[in-house]
């Protein structure tokens, strides 16, 4: 194991990550850099104790002081949104030779000294600052003067979203496709490195290797808001009548239950033995949601399972039409009712063994061993 702090000429790291308040690809991230530096500090805006309990068990945390606000306001966090940028700026982390960041937002934003290397890895830039401003706005309908006063907060964040992106010394991507937008949007140049998205298999190699038992269910695993789409799924599931299971929680939830039909059934926040039982069952993953890379979608391939999904984004680097799943040209019911539909008749002609060999390449260790070797590019750099 590397050493990184505690002994003299050892580069002292600390890791930063947005929020330890749920569980996803993100956080996933995290874990494998806290396995591979465990006692590097981890500084985060908010903290839930049970998530980073179950994501980076034993690490020690140091939070924002947003941490110190009332546990109503903690819980419903998206409201703090304009205090985001000051707090991630309010981290002293002049004791760090290296800072590694897990960004889907504002941890690349930490301010460090001169010569502190930054290593950002970008989970996107932000989405809601940028490409789909407009389809944020029309979600949280604001009107008259709060519209205007959101717009102008709008600006000011795609602003300081510029200046943060240009303050690492390095930038990562999660896809090509990422780095696509990161060229975009921040005018610099970032190294792809594939997250780690096997973790799940690799824990539970038995189920996911096992082809025994029947396939029973389609699957969606998200979280519940209107940008994944799960009504174009639940509404497609009702058109055709097939079993469907949604993983997942969020402010859609109410709705979407009122919207399933018979065939549907809610799993919640389902833990991790009982995903990977849900997985090996399932006869393809859905995913209706443009996703700068798509995790799930490794993750279902790790369990031999096809996956359908909306052609646009970093999906396009994961599977292959016809072959490991089936690409869906928009994103209506109609449609995916009739990519379901084709599916349905062509379920035998995909071999599961090719299927998990598609998700080899997007390992933990793989993952680690790239960020290791940029880590001693700096350090080399230093020397």
């Amino acid at each position: 194991m590397e050493q990184h702090q505690g002994k003299k000429g050892d580069r002292r790291i600390a890791l930063v990550h947005d929020f330890l308040v749920s569980f996803g690809g993100a956080e996933r991230v995290l874990a494998a850099l806290h396995e591979l530096y465990p006692e590097a500090p981890i500084y985060t805006l908010l903290a839930d104790p049970a998530v980073t309990e179950r994501v980076v068990p034993g690490a020690t945390i140091r939070t924002s002081w947003l941490q110190k606000l009332p546990g109503f306001l903690r819980r419903r966090y998206r409201l703090l949104l304009p205090f985001f940028p000051v707090a991630v700026e309010t981290f002293d982390l002049r004791e760090y030779d290296v800072i590694l960041s897990s960004s889907g937002a504002w941890s690349k934003g930490v301010v460090t000294r001169l010569h502190t290397w930054h290593i950002a890895y970008l989970h996107s830039p932000m989405r809601y600052a940028w490409d789909y401003h407009e389809a944020y706005l029309r979600e949280a309908r604001p009107s008259g003067l709060f519209r205007f006063l959101v717009r102008l907060f709008m600006s000011y964040l795609r602003v300081w979203d510029v200046q943060a992106a240009d303050r690492p010394d390095i930038l990562l991507s999660n896809s090509f496709f990422t780095a696509e937008r990161v060229r975009k949007y921040y005018r610099r140049e970032s190294e792809v490195i594939y997250p780690p998205a096997l973790d799940l298999a690799e824990r539970f190699p038995d189920i996911s290797a096992s082809d025994a038992g029947k396939r029973e269910h389609f699957l969606m695993v998200a979280r519940l808001t209107a940008s994944k789409k799960a009504d174009v799924v639940i509404d497609a599931a009702n058109k055709l009548g097939v079993p469907l299971v949604v993983v997942g929680s969020g402010p859609e939830a109410k709705h979407l239950r009122k919207a399933a039909g018979k065939t549907v059934r809610f799993a919640g926040k389902a833990d991790d033995a009982a995903l990977a039982a849900l997985y090996q069952k399932a006869r393809a993953l859905i995913l209706p949601s443009e996703e700068d890379f798509g995790m799930v979608a490794v993750e279902a391939l790790s369990f031999g399972v096809p996956v359908i999904a909306y052609d646009y984004g970093g999906i396009r680097e994961i599977i292959e039409d016809k072959k490991t799943g089936l690409f869906v040209e928009s994103q209506t019911p109609e449609v995916f009712a009739a990519a379901l539909a084709r599916f349905i008749a062509s379920e035998s002609s995909f071999d599961r063994t090719l299927v998990r060999r598609a998700a080899e390449r997007f390992s933990k260790q793989a993952f680690q061993e790239k960020i290791k070797a940029v880590l001693a590019l700096e350090n080399n750099s230093a020397g």
